[in-house]
């Protein structure tokens, strides 16, 4: 199976209820030759009338965050653990959680990353007790390196704020700047 294939597999899904309320669902955007995943949390507005991940306000600070250490979008692969857009913004449910992350699980077994970076405490935690990590809160977890082997080899893993954090935060900015040059480092 290929990323086309996949995207074709999800652009129906009625799997949960948040199907009802989206002006279209959320796939993922970047390259499928891309070493690194970037996986947020979910879509919001901007990135449900346009259909591609991050390209709001956290979108624009995301790329930001990228050109810091000399990437640019094409050069990364960018999905949701939801990719619908939940009511007024809220967070994720468990449920939705569940029924979705199958398609991020089969995102992550085709581009087959180098590195998988969650942005946020709902993609860390997901992506931390997928692969038995030791992990925390976000705040605790944020900017270290670890290390994942499985019969594909190995891949590391490196959670990360949400870059909408620093829209409410400014103070977090600094930090997730540094915290992407661990990404830079590893790739």
């Amino acid at each position: 199976m290929d990323l086309g294939e996949l995207e074709r597999d999800i652009r129906g899904c009625e799997r949960c209820k948040l199907h009802r309320k989206r002006a279209q669902i959320v796939v993922g955007d970047g390259s499928s030759d891309a070493d690194i995943l970037f996986v947020g949390e979910a879509p919001g507005r901007q990135e449900d009338r346009e259909g591609i991940p991050f390209v709001g306000r956290a979108g624009k600070l995301l790329d930001s965050f990228l050109d810091g250490i000399g990437l640019d979008r094409s050069d990364v692969y960018i999905t949701n653990i939801v990719l619908c857009r939940p009511p007024n913004n809220r967070d994720p449910e468990d449920e939705e959680i569940k029924r979705c992350t199958e398609y991020l699980d089969r995102h992550i077994d085709i581009l087959d990353p180098d590195v998988i970076v969650p942005l946020g405490s709902f993609a860390t935690s997901y992506i931390l007790d997928k692969y038995d990590l030791r992990g925390g809160s976000i705040s605790s977890v944020h900017g270290k390196v670890f290390t994942v082997s499985n019969l594909k080899g190995s891949f590391k893993v490196v959670p990360q704020y949400h870059p909408a954090a620093a829209l409410y935060n400014p103070d977090l900015k600094n930090i997730i700047c540094d915290d992407f040059e661990k990404v830079k480092e590893v790739v």
